[in-house]
């Protein structure tokens, strides 16, 4: 089935810039969200981004005009489904929270739309086997943030059809993304890697083998890496590292066990730079 009308469930950081994408790919994109607030936020964040692109000389005013036409944030999530080609779900890591949404997806909408989620460690064949129809359902990681990152990694759940496959590979391509295909596994790819390299390097910050600027200057500057482990931690949330992990040391074992550090910075509220502070202060 052609793609055209795409439902992102979710207006924060990872859900806005999927929308952003899907207006960018040319596609009628409906965002939402639970409030009118978080919505406001969401449709706020993409017009700063679309009207950076036209200061940058990237787009046009009347192409940048075209692509604000093409979204519509709702809080109605019957109205967000009812008509949805592709529906990709951005709500936050919690198992617990995507499940209902994926039962009202199934309620609402259309029984041939194509289902993604966005997760960066759940388990794709546990959210799609909640489905009467799993074949439908794969993964679509993006990264953050969705306007500059290039990578999509397409998820293959146990029972994930071809066409789903290749529904995602499709959009993906359209919204301007380079794709990996990974077979479901905890973590994936990127998650499964920086996981690791992240948690290294909250454990060396609790042995005081150096500083977190340092570790940070020494990534960066030695293994060629666009950013520190500690300026991504921030950039992702502190939250979101830490359950991730927690998920990753449950599934995969003992190496994944979160640093000590990481849970004491979280319980202090140190949660990135969406509250103003975590390993740096904003």
């Amino acid at each position: 089935m052609p793609i055209s009308r795409i439902t992102v469930l979710g207006a924060g950081t990872m859900g806005h810039g999927i929308a952003h994408a899907g207006i960018a790919g040319g596609y009628q994109t409906r965002m939402y969200d639970v409030s009118d607030a978080a919505v406001a936020k969401g449709r706020a964040a993409i017009e700063q981004i679309v009207q950076k692109s036209v200061e940058l000389g990237r787009l046009s005013a009347s192409d940048a005009d075209a692509a604000i036409q093409r979204l519509a944030p709702t809080t109605n999530l019957t109205e967000a489904l009812h008509d949805a080609d592709m529906v990709i779900e951005a709500a936050p890591e919690k198992i617990d929270v995507k499940l209902p949404l994926f039962a009202e997806i199934e309620r609402h909408a259309p029984a041939a739309a194509v289902i993604a989620s966005n997760t960066s460690a759940l388990s794709i064949t546990e959210l799609a086997g909640s489905l009467r129809n799993p074949s439908r359902v794969a993964g679509m990681h993006f990264f953050n943030p969705v306007h500059k990152m290039k990578l999509i990694e397409i998820v293959q759940a146990l029972e994930s059809a071809p066409a789903t496959l290749e529904a995602l590979e499709i959009v993906a391509k359209r919204m301007g993304k380079e794709t990996v295909l990974v077979r479901e596994s905890p973590g994936f790819i990127t998650t499964r890697v920086n996981a690791s390299i992240g948690n290294e390097a909250f454990y060396m910050l609790m042995e005081g083998v150096a500083s977190a600027r340092d570790i940070d200057k020494a990534l960066k500057l030695g293994l060629n890496h666009p950013m520190g482990p500690f300026e991504l931690v921030d950039l992702v949330g502190l939250d979101t590292r830490l359950s991730i992990l927690e998920y990753l040391h449950r599934s995969l074992g003992e190496k994944y066990r979160p640093c000590p550090l990481l849970a004491q910075y979280v319980k202090a509220g140190r949660l990135g730079r969406k509250v103003g502070k975590g390993v740096y202060e904003y």
